[in-house]
């Protein structure tokens, strides 16, 4: 059924897109008979999020500026410049990923374009890995937030961009 996102078993090399990841998952939603590339997908999916996934990373930014730890789209320019908050890193047709490593933890997203009109599905694959204690408690507390986050954002790639 074109528009439903489900939960789906991740299907990428996590070493080779972020070798020592402790956590990985991945949602998956069919587009139809919709033309989208990678980038398309990954522009609708974070230019349409909800309010309140803008209001979360607000939040997030202010609560982690006492630990030093750097606010979304903060860092080094990426190769591909930036899709809303995420530096993309390499990109195909087919396959986005974004970015970036940080003190505590580094992350990566994949959004993978597969399949001929008309079950074309687009899929997000969340990969973390921690690099200290702070990381992994960031991560134990943002997980609930985050698949909530990655649904609905994946939702948004139905939708031309706002």
């Amino acid at each position: 059924m074109t528009g439903q996102v489900r939960e789906i078993a991740p299907n990428v090399d996590a070493g080779a897109v972020l070798a020592g990841a402790q956590f990985i998952d991945a949602f998956r939603v069919d587009i139809g008979a919709e033309a989208v590339n990678a980038r398309e997908a990954c522009t609708r999916m974070v230019l349409n999020e909800p309010g309140w996934i803008s209001a979360l990373v607000r939040l997030r930014n202010i609560l982690v500026t006492p630990f030093g730890l750097k606010k979304s789209g903060e860092g080094a320019p990426a190769p591909g410049g930036l899709i809303g908050l995420f530096p993309v890193l390499s990109e195909t047709p087919e396959r986005l990923i974004a970015g970036f490593n940080d003190y505590h933890l580094d992350f990566r997203i994949v959004v993978d374009v597969a399949g001929d009109a008309p079950g074309r599905e687009v899929t997000l694959t969340t990969l973390v890995k921690t690099n200290n204690l702070l990381g992994r408690t960031y991560l134990m507390i943002i997980t609930p937030f985050h698949k909530v986050v990655a649904r609905s954002m994946i939702g948004g790639i139905a939708e031309p961009v706002r």
